[in-house]
């Protein structure tokens, strides 16, 4: 891999803040053996072993990389070796020799007998020292500043009542703890913050990102506390030095809206995944669940209370637990081996479950965290996560820039020096608008297509307001469209881009759509009294789903979806109205 220049104006840098292995305790009794240099080697390109002993490697290598391992008994259950059904014959045996009667066996047997407190051993202490010693080793092995770089850190695994609150933990540099913050210490985010407080007092910079506010039962995005107080500015302040960026694409569904949330919105239908991570089936609440209810809430709250928690920015990332990053649909290998690690599995072919059960088949193969930062250094890509100068793909390196500001000329897009025009009286993806100087403010978004995957449908921007009786709205507005198509003068509907997937092969063309898409857009409904945000949204044409591309290697009929409209969402642009003044939280 080259080594990437510094440049002021920023580089695009593609990364994975969210992988796990052997280290983490449900990974390895789903089959996992990867340790942490292999998902490194992985992240640049290399080849390693899925848990079922097929080879496995990224179409194209990444810039950055974290292994975030739970931290509740990390490494234990590793260094025991425990008596389990995939340690006594692998996975790779039981999919070549079993059949579906004996492989759901096996199954149940491994899901009905976990408990994350299997790691509650004596001992334990000194095993998730040397887990933790290892994952930081191997961070500092394989960070090569300029071509690859590496984070330390790991995932605060809360879950009360089985409601995800997960954080994954990242630091800026070599200083680190001597050990993880557990749930198993508290479960309540505000502890969690406290620990990373006192850290960053004694210099070892991090931040901590939600994901997975899909199953949280509305608990992520709240208008409440942890323990269900009402929130305020300090808390918010708190939160918003903690936690600047959110993950909202990743294989457990996306976290960006719910078609409850935003029945308007045709495209917010989009691999939805609603179902807690427990025993028993039970439905996620969506209020509270997802980003732009977050940021809506968040405003509604400014203009209310006079503070915000929820000004974050967003990224994806894959949650892999394989040491992987699988988010291409053509190339999917899965999240946990035992639950999705072979298309039988996915598909429900080589195990006996009732549908409701199969939990993998509403999986999907994403994210991945893109960042604008100025090399590829811990330093530099830190601190654009801190500025929020990130977006979130569901798996295409769709690239997009996003600029909000005052009196854009028409072409700025074309300008040669358009980024530091677009700068000059405004800001990138993540900040907030400068004072008011102008009857509306205009917002300069461009985006180039994926070499690998489909076409440009769209570009949209998604705008939340805050209306005269405190309550938030939202509208989409279609600002860039392929193929030479119009927004109708009246209803504002725009024709579809068309669908060239053949299912029966899992195919495509390209011959719909665009490469690139750009567009130079003033609010139509701005109010300079009411707050509001505004981000991008680039819709991909059409492309097989990773459920039709296994159809067609077991011989079976495609699921639905059959085919997906891949996507990337910027971090948000935020206004204030003359009458408020904006307080930010301090960059430590």
């Amino acid at each position: 891999m080259p080594i990437v220049p510094s440049n002021p104006e920023r580089n695009l840098l593609w990364g994975d803040l969210h992988i796990h292995t052997s280290l983490s305790t449900d990974a390895f009794v789903m089959g996992v053996r990867a340790m942490p240099d292999d998902a490194y080697h992985f992240a640049k390109g290399g080849e390693i072993a899925h848990a079922a002993k097929y080879g496995i490697r990224i179409s194209e290598p990444l810039d950055f990389a974290a292994v975030t391992d739970h931290s509740e008994y990390l490494g234990v259950v590793r260094a025991q070796d425990p008596d389990l059904p995939l340690s006594r014959r692998s996975l790779r045996d039981r999919l070549l020799n079993d059949g579906p009667l004996l492989f759901t066996y096996a199954w149940l047997r491994t899901m009905l007998g976990f408990d994350p407190k299997v790691g509650q051993v004596p001992g334990g202490e000194e095993m998730m020292a040397d887990a933790w010693r290892e994952i930081i080793a191997s961070a500092e092995r394989n960070y090569d500043p300029g071509r690859f770089t590496t984070f330390i850190g790991y995932e605060w695994s809360s879950m009360p009542d089985k409601n995800n609150l997960h954080r994954n933990v990242i630091y800026r540099g070599s200083e680190v703890p001597d050990q993880p913050f557990s749930s198993t210490m508290s479960q309540d985010p505000e502890d969690l913050w406290t620990a990373l407080e006192n850290q960053r007092a004694r210099g070892m910079a991090n931040l901590a990102i939600p994901h997975n506010g899909n199953v949280s039962n509305g608990l992520m995005y709240g208008d409440k506390t942890f323990s269900s107080e009402d929130m305020n500015s300090d808390y918010a302040e708190r939160r918003m030095r903690n936690e600047p960026i959110s993950e909202i694409f990743q294989i457990k569904g996306t976290s960006e809206t719910h078609p409850e949330l935003s029945p308007d919105d045709e495209f917010a239908d989009f691999e939805i995944f609603d179902t807690l991570m427990s025993g028993k089936i039970r439905q996620a609440k969506a209020k509270g669940g997802y980003s732009r209810d977050a940021l809506r809430l968040g405003i509604e709250m400014d203009h209310r209370e006079g503070f915000n928690p929820y000004r974050f920015g967003v990224i994806g990332s894959s949650d892999s637990h394989n040491a992987s990053t699988p988010v291409e649909e053509d190339n999917f290998t899965g999240k946990l081996p035992l639950l999705d690690g072979s298309a039988g599995i996915r598909l429900g072919k080589s195990v006996v479950l009732p549908l409701q059960y199969q939990l993998s088949r509403r999986w999907g193969a994403a994210g991945l965290a893109a960042v604008w930062a100025t090399s590829n250094t811990r330093e530099a890509i830190f601190d654009a996560m801190r500025r929020k100068e990130t977006y979130a793909t569901s798996g295409p390196r769709i690239s997009v820039r996003f600029f909000g500001g005052w009196n854009y000329p028409a072409d700025l897009v074309q300008h040669e020096q358009r980024i530091p025009l677009a700068e000059e009286n405004g800001v990138p993806m993540g900040g907030d608008l400068p004072p008011l100087q102008g009857d509306a403010p205009s917002f300069a978004v461009w985006a180039s297509k994926d070499p690998r995957s489909g076409n440009l449908d769209r570009i949209q921007i998604i705008k939340g307001w805050v209306d005269d009786e405190g309550r938030s709205q939202e509208r989409i507005y279609n600002v860039a469209l392929s193929d030479g198509r119009i927004a109708d003068e009246t209803t504002g509907q725009v024709p579809p881009v068309g669908n060239t997937v053949d299912v029966e092969n899992a195919t495509y063309t390209n011959d719909i759509g665009d490469g690139q898409l750009w567009a130079v857009w003033q609010d139509p409904d701005f109010e300079p009294e009411q707050s509001a945000f505004y981000y991008a949204r680039v819709l991909e044409i059409p492309t097989p789903r990773w459920s039709t591309y296994d159809a067609v290697k077991l011989g079976e009929e495609p699921i639905e979806p059959t085919s997906i409209q891949e996507r990337a969402v910027t971090s948000a642009i935020w206004y204030r109205p003359p009458s408020t003044t904006i307080t930010q939280a301090p960059m430590l």
